[in-house]
């Protein structure tokens, strides 16, 4: 249990430096390039949704401290690249691609029948992209000093797996895509990835009246990162089913009133909270293949990211459709889940 413990601890720090450094590099090197619209497509496109064979790749070399120990050497390479913009934000999102899949599926393994350790993994990197945007619009921390805690949790990684272990080689399963019942499968993977979709649209269109306010940005930023944490301990206590109906039925009769602060805040941490119970459940459908599902549904995020690059007509842009988004997302998680062998 201890060294689960310090294996949890190590790639939760190592997730919050390796999001922070992907965008530190985004808003303090590439924003002002004439190649900026193109980076941020081409970042996003190798970050999530190369995760997908990446994912795969994993599953079978069966290394994933190496894994995630390259991903923060690959972001830390970007740092090198000069002027070679496009090139910089290929390697940064690879990287962050290979560290999250490398990462993710042992947090999966230390996991087993349990969310918690997801929950505690995931949270972190939405306060690493708070700061490294912050930070990086201004400009006022040393590259070097990114570049070496890269390598230093690289490192860390590596060490600590090793020592737990007493090898790379990880508890993967021989990769398989058989599961049981294919047609449920199916359909709770497909309710499943349409979930973390409509997720990633939303958490990108939020856009209440008092965000503006730099204390309530912050406070919004931990709303996010405390109810991926408190997603994975709420359903391991009285079970994913009941999580998500509590915290997204909260949250849809929240964000009617989310022109409030507090009711804001509080309904973007329940809308959170069931992202560890989701890549819980995936990986619980296809436990051959959990680097191959962990990018699935990081694919979902890139989909829902297309729609806000290319600048379509907001589908959901009010406190009502947040509060639609988010009861339609409870129906569709517990579609998938009750398709599970769950608790």
């Amino acid at each position: 249990m201890v060294k689960k413990g310090y294996i949890i601890t190590m790639y939760s720090l190592a997730h919050l430096i390796v999001d922070f450094s992907c965008a530190f590099l985004m808003f303090s090197r590439i924003n002002n390039s004439p190649q900026w619209y193109l980076c941020v497509f081409m970042y996003n496109l190798c970050a999530f949704a190369m995760q997908m064979p990446l994912g795969l790749l994993a599953d079978k070399i069966n290394r994933n401290a190496v894994f995630g120990a390259a991903g923060c050497v690959f972001v830390a390479i970007s740092y090198s690249l000069g002027n070679l913009f496009i090139l910089s934000a290929i390697i940064a999102g690879i990287g962050n691609g290979l560290f999250h899949i490398g990462g993710g599926i042992d947090i999966l393994n230390i996991s087993k029948e349990k969310s918690c350790a997801l929950g505690i993994f995931v949270s972190p990197g939405a306060f690493g992209l708070y700061l490294g945007t912050l930070l990086g619009r201004k400009d006022e921390l040393s590259s070097v000093l990114i570049v070496v805690m890269l390598f230093a949790i690289a490192a860390a990684i590596l060490d600590v797996c090793y020592k737990a272990k007493g090898s790379f080689v990880s508890d993967n399963s021989p990769v398989s895509f058989k599961c049981k019942a294919v047609p449920e499968a199916l359909l709770a993977v497909i309710s499943l990835f349409i979930v973390v979709c409509l997720r990633s649209y939303v958490g990108m269109m939020l856009n209440f009246p008092w965000k503006a306010e730099k204390s309530w940005g912050l406070i919004l930023i931990c709303a996010v990162v405390l109810g991926k944490a408190g997603g994975g301990v709420l359903a391991d206590t009285i079970g994913s089913v009941k999580a998500s109906v509590l915290s997204l039925g909260l949250s849809t009769v929240l964000f009617i009133f989310s022109q409030y602060p507090i009711a804001g805040i509080l309904a973007v941490f329940l809308f959170n909270m069931t992202m560890p119970v989701t890549l819980w459940a995936v990986a619980r459908i296809l436990p051959g293949a959990k680097g191959f599902t962990f990018g699935l549904l990081t694919f979902g995020l890139f989909l829902g990211f297309i729609p806000v690059y290319l600048e379509l007509n907001p589908i959901i842009h009010t406190t009502l459709g947040f509060a639609v988004a988010s009861f339609v997302s409870m129906g569709l998680l517990l579609t998938g889940i009750r398709r599970l062998d769950t608790r």
